[in-house]
Protein backbone atom coordinates (compact mmCIF):
# COMPACT_ATOMS: atom_id res chain seq x y z
CA UNK A 1 0.00 0.00 0.00
CA UNK A 2 0.94 3.66 -0.40
CA UNK A 3 2.65 5.24 2.59
CA UNK A 4 0.31 7.64 4.37
CA UNK A 5 0.98 10.52 6.72
CA UNK A 6 4.39 9.20 7.85
CA UNK A 7 5.71 9.81 4.33
CA UNK A 8 4.14 13.24 3.85
CA UNK A 9 6.86 15.25 5.59
CA UNK A 10 9.58 13.54 3.53
CA UNK A 11 7.65 14.11 0.33
CA UNK A 12 7.09 17.77 1.18
CA UNK A 13 10.83 18.18 1.74
CA UNK A 14 11.53 16.68 -1.69
CA UNK A 15 9.04 19.05 -3.28
CA UNK A 16 10.64 22.09 -1.68
CA UNK A 17 14.10 20.90 -2.66
CA UNK A 18 13.28 20.24 -6.33
CA UNK A 19 9.71 21.14 -7.34
CA UNK A 20 10.51 20.73 -11.04
CA UNK A 21 10.82 16.95 -10.68
CA UNK A 22 7.11 16.67 -9.91
CA UNK A 23 4.10 16.72 -12.21
CA UNK A 24 0.68 16.88 -10.53
CA UNK A 25 -2.73 15.81 -11.77
CA UNK A 26 -5.68 17.03 -9.76
CA UNK A 27 -9.19 18.18 -10.53
CA UNK A 28 -12.92 18.04 -9.95
CA UNK A 29 -16.14 16.92 -11.54
CA UNK A 30 -18.31 19.85 -12.69
CA UNK A 31 -21.37 18.98 -10.63
CA UNK A 32 -21.80 22.41 -9.04
CA UNK A 33 -19.88 25.28 -7.56
CA UNK A 34 -16.93 24.47 -5.33
CA UNK A 35 -17.28 25.03 -1.60
CA UNK A 36 -15.25 25.79 1.51
CA UNK A 37 -14.40 22.12 2.01
CA UNK A 38 -12.82 22.09 -1.45
CA UNK A 39 -10.87 25.24 -0.68
CA UNK A 40 -9.29 24.07 2.56
CA UNK A 41 -9.05 20.45 1.44
CA UNK A 42 -7.49 20.88 -2.01
CA UNK A 43 -7.69 24.26 -3.72
CA UNK A 44 -5.38 26.27 -1.55
CA UNK A 45 -2.87 23.39 -1.66
CA UNK A 46 -2.97 23.44 -5.48
CA UNK A 47 -2.11 27.14 -5.45
CA UNK A 48 0.70 26.47 -2.97
CA UNK A 49 2.21 23.76 -5.19
CA UNK A 50 1.84 25.95 -8.27
CA UNK A 51 3.63 28.79 -6.50
CA UNK A 52 6.44 26.46 -5.45
CA UNK A 53 7.06 25.65 -9.12
CA UNK A 54 5.43 22.22 -9.43
CA UNK A 55 3.95 21.48 -12.86
CA UNK A 56 0.18 21.47 -12.35
CA UNK A 57 -2.51 19.84 -14.50
CA UNK A 58 -6.03 20.63 -13.33
CA UNK A 59 -8.76 18.45 -14.81
CA UNK A 60 -12.42 19.31 -15.26
CA UNK A 61 -13.84 15.79 -15.38
CA UNK A 62 -16.91 16.54 -17.47
CA UNK A 63 -17.22 13.01 -18.92
CA UNK A 64 -17.56 11.63 -15.40
CA UNK A 65 -20.82 13.49 -14.74
CA UNK A 66 -22.73 12.06 -17.70
CA UNK A 67 -24.31 9.62 -15.24
CA UNK A 68 -26.32 12.52 -13.77
CA UNK A 69 -28.90 13.87 -16.21
CA UNK A 70 -29.58 17.01 -14.15
CA UNK A 71 -25.90 17.97 -14.23
CA UNK A 72 -25.30 16.92 -17.83
CA UNK A 73 -28.13 19.14 -19.05
CA UNK A 74 -26.28 22.20 -17.68
CA UNK A 75 -22.74 20.99 -18.24
CA UNK A 76 -21.41 24.05 -20.07
CA UNK A 77 -22.45 26.33 -17.25
CA UNK A 78 -20.98 24.00 -14.62
CA UNK A 79 -17.67 23.84 -16.49
CA UNK A 80 -17.40 27.63 -16.74
CA UNK A 81 -18.24 28.01 -13.06
CA UNK A 82 -15.49 25.55 -12.19
CA UNK A 83 -12.98 27.58 -14.23
CA UNK A 84 -14.20 30.69 -12.40
CA UNK A 85 -13.65 29.06 -9.01
CA UNK A 86 -10.15 27.95 -10.02
CA UNK A 87 -9.09 31.38 -11.22
CA UNK A 88 -10.66 33.15 -8.26
CA UNK A 89 -8.66 31.16 -5.69
CA UNK A 90 -5.38 31.76 -7.53
CA UNK A 91 -4.89 29.04 -10.13
CA UNK A 92 -2.81 30.77 -12.81
CA UNK A 93 -3.48 29.47 -16.34
CA UNK A 94 0.00 30.65 -17.36
CA UNK A 95 1.54 28.20 -14.88
CA UNK A 96 -1.17 25.53 -14.54
CA UNK A 97 -2.93 23.64 -17.34
CA UNK A 98 -6.71 23.68 -16.87
CA UNK A 99 -8.47 21.29 -19.26
CA UNK A 100 -11.62 19.23 -19.79
CA UNK A 101 -12.03 15.47 -20.25
CA UNK A 102 -14.22 15.76 -23.29
CA UNK A 103 -11.62 17.78 -25.21
CA UNK A 104 -8.81 15.22 -24.87
CA UNK A 105 -9.56 12.19 -27.10
CA UNK A 106 -6.24 10.44 -26.52
CA UNK A 107 -6.72 10.54 -22.73
CA UNK A 108 -10.05 8.77 -23.02
CA UNK A 109 -8.64 6.19 -25.42
CA UNK A 110 -6.34 5.00 -22.63
CA UNK A 111 -9.38 3.76 -20.74
CA UNK A 112 -9.68 0.66 -22.95
CA UNK A 113 -6.23 -0.85 -22.34
CA UNK A 114 -6.42 0.16 -18.69
CA UNK A 115 -9.71 -1.70 -18.21
CA UNK A 116 -8.03 -4.83 -19.56
CA UNK A 117 -5.59 -4.67 -16.65
CA UNK A 118 -8.12 -4.70 -13.79
CA UNK A 119 -10.82 -7.14 -12.72
CA UNK A 120 -14.49 -6.47 -12.17
CA UNK A 121 -13.96 -7.36 -8.51
CA UNK A 122 -11.22 -4.74 -8.16
CA UNK A 123 -13.49 -2.07 -9.59
CA UNK A 124 -16.45 -3.14 -7.49
CA UNK A 125 -14.73 -3.06 -4.12
CA UNK A 126 -13.42 0.48 -4.47
CA UNK A 127 -14.89 2.30 -1.43
CA UNK A 128 -15.20 5.66 -3.17
CA UNK A 129 -17.27 4.11 -5.95
CA UNK A 130 -19.43 2.40 -3.33
CA UNK A 131 -20.07 5.76 -1.67
CA UNK A 132 -20.88 7.44 -4.98
CA UNK A 133 -23.31 4.66 -5.84
CA UNK A 134 -24.95 4.86 -2.41
CA UNK A 135 -25.60 8.58 -2.81
CA UNK A 136 -26.53 8.47 -6.48
CA UNK A 137 -30.03 9.59 -7.41
CA UNK A 138 -30.09 7.19 -10.35
CA UNK A 139 -32.30 4.10 -10.44
CA UNK A 140 -29.42 1.93 -11.71
CA UNK A 141 -25.64 2.18 -11.71
CA UNK A 142 -24.17 2.90 -15.15
CA UNK A 143 -21.05 1.30 -16.53
CA UNK A 144 -19.44 4.74 -16.61
CA UNK A 145 -19.77 5.15 -12.86
CA UNK A 146 -18.55 1.61 -12.27
CA UNK A 147 -15.40 2.18 -14.32
CA UNK A 148 -14.67 5.53 -12.67
CA UNK A 149 -11.44 4.29 -10.96
CA UNK A 150 -9.96 3.18 -14.29
CA UNK A 151 -10.95 6.45 -15.91
CA UNK A 152 -9.26 8.32 -13.08
CA UNK A 153 -6.13 6.26 -13.74
CA UNK A 154 -6.23 7.49 -17.33
CA UNK A 155 -6.57 11.06 -16.04
CA UNK A 156 -3.47 10.70 -13.91
CA UNK A 157 -1.29 8.68 -16.25
CA UNK A 158 -2.01 10.41 -19.56
CA UNK A 159 0.31 13.25 -18.51
CA UNK A 160 2.71 10.96 -16.60
CA UNK A 161 1.77 12.61 -13.31
CA UNK A 162 3.97 11.37 -10.48
CA UNK A 163 2.27 13.25 -7.63
CA UNK A 164 -1.43 13.37 -6.77
CA UNK A 165 -2.78 15.43 -3.87
CA UNK A 166 -5.51 13.35 -2.21
CA UNK A 167 -7.52 12.93 0.94
CA UNK A 168 -7.34 9.73 2.97
CA UNK A 169 -10.62 8.53 1.42
CA UNK A 170 -9.16 8.78 -2.09
CA UNK A 171 -6.17 6.53 -1.47
CA UNK A 172 -7.90 3.43 -2.91
CA UNK A 173 -8.34 5.25 -6.23
CA UNK A 174 -4.67 6.12 -6.36
CA UNK A 175 -3.66 2.62 -5.33
CA UNK A 176 -5.57 1.24 -8.31
CA UNK A 177 -3.83 3.77 -10.57
CA UNK A 178 -0.48 2.54 -9.28
CA UNK A 179 -1.60 -1.03 -9.90
CA UNK A 180 -2.59 -0.23 -13.48
CA UNK A 181 0.71 1.56 -14.14
CA UNK A 182 2.68 -1.35 -12.69
CA UNK A 183 0.74 -3.97 -14.64
CA UNK A 184 1.06 -2.05 -17.90
CA UNK A 185 4.81 -1.65 -17.38
CA UNK A 186 5.19 -5.34 -16.53
CA UNK A 187 3.14 -6.50 -19.51
CA UNK A 188 4.23 -4.06 -22.19
CA UNK A 189 7.22 -2.10 -20.93
CA UNK A 190 9.91 -4.54 -22.09
CA UNK A 191 12.16 -3.42 -19.27
CA UNK A 192 11.46 0.30 -19.74
CA UNK A 193 8.55 1.68 -17.68
CA UNK A 194 6.00 3.61 -19.72
CA UNK A 195 4.21 5.04 -16.70
CA UNK A 196 5.34 6.26 -13.28
CA UNK A 197 3.65 4.95 -10.15
CA UNK A 198 2.35 8.24 -8.74
CA UNK A 199 2.81 9.16 -5.10
CA UNK A 200 0.06 10.41 -2.82
CA UNK A 201 0.46 13.82 -1.24
CA UNK A 202 -1.96 13.65 1.66
CA UNK A 203 -3.78 16.78 2.70
CA UNK A 204 -3.13 17.90 6.26
CA UNK A 205 -6.53 19.63 6.39
CA UNK A 206 -9.02 17.84 8.66
CA UNK A 207 -12.45 17.06 7.29
CA UNK A 208 -14.99 19.88 7.39
CA UNK A 209 -18.57 18.80 7.95
CA UNK A 210 -21.51 20.25 6.09
CA UNK A 211 -24.16 22.42 7.71
CA UNK A 212 -26.22 19.30 8.53
CA UNK A 213 -23.36 17.61 10.37
CA UNK A 214 -22.54 15.11 7.60
CA UNK A 215 -19.72 15.20 5.03
CA UNK A 216 -19.71 18.50 3.14
CA UNK A 217 -20.74 17.73 -0.41
CA UNK A 218 -22.15 19.51 -3.45
CA UNK A 219 -24.61 16.67 -3.98
CA UNK A 220 -25.96 16.75 -0.42
CA UNK A 221 -26.89 20.44 -0.44
CA UNK A 222 -25.07 21.12 2.84
CA UNK A 223 -22.12 23.17 1.59
CA UNK A 224 -21.16 26.83 1.59
CA UNK A 225 -20.08 27.69 -1.95
CA UNK A 226 -17.01 29.81 -2.60
CA UNK A 227 -19.30 32.07 -4.62
CA UNK A 228 -21.88 32.47 -1.84
CA UNK A 229 -22.63 36.05 -0.83
CA UNK A 230 -22.00 37.31 2.69
CA UNK A 231 -25.74 37.13 3.41
CA UNK A 232 -26.04 33.60 2.02
CA UNK A 233 -23.07 32.55 4.14
CA UNK A 234 -24.65 34.01 7.27
CA UNK A 235 -27.96 32.26 6.58
CA UNK A 236 -26.32 28.88 5.98
CA UNK A 237 -24.16 29.10 9.10
CA UNK A 238 -27.16 30.19 11.24
CA UNK A 239 -28.89 26.98 10.19
CA UNK A 240 -25.89 24.74 10.87
CA UNK A 241 -26.32 21.80 13.24
CA UNK A 242 -24.73 22.19 16.69
CA UNK A 243 -25.62 20.58 20.04
CA UNK A 244 -27.25 21.44 23.38
CA UNK A 245 -24.09 22.19 25.38
CA UNK A 246 -23.60 25.89 25.98
CA UNK A 247 -19.84 25.89 26.46
CA UNK A 248 -18.01 25.78 23.13
CA UNK A 249 -15.19 23.25 22.99
CA UNK A 250 -13.02 21.77 20.27
CA UNK A 251 -13.64 18.05 20.66
CA UNK A 252 -14.02 16.43 17.20
CA UNK A 253 -14.80 12.96 18.59
CA UNK A 254 -17.48 13.88 21.14
CA UNK A 255 -18.83 17.08 19.54
CA UNK A 256 -18.19 16.81 15.79
CA UNK A 257 -20.68 19.45 14.57
CA UNK A 258 -19.53 22.18 16.96
CA UNK A 259 -15.89 21.26 16.39
CA UNK A 260 -16.27 21.52 12.61
CA UNK A 261 -17.59 25.07 12.96
CA UNK A 262 -14.73 25.92 15.32
CA UNK A 263 -12.28 24.44 12.83
CA UNK A 264 -13.76 26.45 9.96
CA UNK A 265 -13.32 29.68 11.90
CA UNK A 266 -9.77 28.68 12.86
CA UNK A 267 -8.83 27.90 9.25
CA UNK A 268 -10.18 31.24 8.09
CA UNK A 269 -8.38 33.10 10.87
CA UNK A 270 -5.12 31.08 10.61
CA UNK A 271 -5.61 30.33 14.30
CA UNK A 272 -5.55 27.30 16.60
CA UNK A 273 -9.01 25.68 16.96
CA UNK A 274 -8.63 25.33 20.72
CA UNK A 275 -7.91 29.04 21.07
CA UNK A 276 -10.96 29.89 18.98
CA UNK A 277 -13.15 27.67 21.17
CA UNK A 278 -11.70 29.12 24.37
CA UNK A 279 -12.35 32.63 23.09
CA UNK A 280 -16.06 31.87 22.70
CA UNK A 281 -16.32 29.87 25.93
CA UNK A 282 -19.76 29.94 27.53
CA UNK A 283 -21.34 32.28 25.00
CA UNK A 284 -22.99 29.37 23.23
CA UNK A 285 -23.82 28.34 19.67
CA UNK A 286 -25.11 31.75 18.57
CA UNK A 287 -21.78 33.37 19.39
CA UNK A 288 -19.92 30.53 17.67
CA UNK A 289 -21.95 31.01 14.51
CA UNK A 290 -21.34 34.78 14.55
CA UNK A 291 -17.60 34.16 14.89
CA UNK A 292 -17.62 31.65 12.02
CA UNK A 293 -19.68 33.93 9.77
CA UNK A 294 -17.38 36.91 10.31
CA UNK A 295 -14.27 34.79 9.77
CA UNK A 296 -15.56 33.19 6.56
CA UNK A 297 -16.81 36.42 5.05
CA UNK A 298 -13.58 38.27 5.81
CA UNK A 299 -11.37 35.46 4.48
CA UNK A 300 -13.30 34.97 1.25
CA UNK A 301 -14.26 38.56 0.41
CA UNK A 302 -11.25 39.03 -1.95
CA UNK A 303 -11.86 35.68 -3.65
CA UNK A 304 -15.54 36.47 -4.15
CA UNK A 305 -14.75 39.92 -5.54
CA UNK A 306 -12.24 38.46 -7.99
CA UNK A 307 -14.73 35.79 -9.04
CA UNK A 308 -17.41 38.38 -9.72
CA UNK A 309 -14.98 40.40 -11.84
CA UNK A 310 -13.89 37.35 -13.84
CA UNK A 311 -17.51 36.32 -14.43
CA UNK A 312 -18.06 39.47 -16.50
CA UNK A 313 -15.98 38.04 -19.37
CA UNK A 314 -17.14 34.52 -20.17
CA UNK A 315 -15.27 34.62 -23.44
CA UNK A 316 -11.99 34.87 -21.56
CA UNK A 317 -12.92 31.81 -19.52
CA UNK A 318 -13.52 29.83 -22.71
CA UNK A 319 -10.21 31.07 -24.17
CA UNK A 320 -8.32 29.96 -21.06
CA UNK A 321 -9.94 26.54 -21.21
CA UNK A 322 -9.20 26.20 -24.95
CA UNK A 323 -5.51 26.94 -24.35
CA UNK A 324 -5.39 24.41 -21.53
CA UNK A 325 -7.09 21.82 -23.73
CA UNK A 326 -4.47 22.39 -26.43
CA UNK A 327 -1.59 21.82 -23.99
CA UNK A 328 -3.24 18.73 -22.52
CA UNK A 329 -3.89 17.29 -25.98
CA UNK A 330 -0.22 17.60 -26.83
CA UNK A 331 0.70 15.57 -23.73
CA UNK A 332 -2.03 12.99 -24.34
CA UNK A 333 -1.05 12.43 -27.97
CA UNK A 334 2.55 11.72 -26.99
CA UNK A 335 1.49 9.27 -24.27
CA UNK A 336 -0.96 7.44 -26.51
CA UNK A 337 1.74 7.06 -29.17
CA UNK A 338 4.04 5.52 -26.56
CA UNK A 339 1.28 3.20 -25.37
CA UNK A 340 0.48 2.03 -28.89
CA UNK A 341 4.17 1.44 -29.60
CA UNK A 342 4.56 -0.55 -26.38
CA UNK A 343 1.47 -2.62 -27.21
CA UNK A 344 2.67 -3.10 -30.81
CA UNK A 345 -0.05 -0.74 -32.10
CA UNK A 346 -2.88 -2.70 -30.51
Amino acid sequence: MIDTFDATATLEARIRQDPAQFRVLTGDRPTGRLHLGHYFGTLHNRVRLQDLGVEMNVLIADYQVLTDRDVADNLGEHVENLVLDYLAVGIDPARSTVFAHSAIPALNQLLLPFLSLVSVAELGRNPTVKDEIAHSRQAAVSGLMFTYPAHQAADILFCKANLVPVGQDQLPHLELTRTIARRFNDRYGNGTPVFPEPEALLSAAPLLLGTDGTKMSKSRGNAIALSATADETARLIRGATTDSERRIAYDPVRRPEVSSLVLLAALCLDADPQQVADGIGDQGAAALKRTVTEAVNERFAPIRARRAQLAEDRGELRRILAEGNERANALADITLSQVRAAMKHC
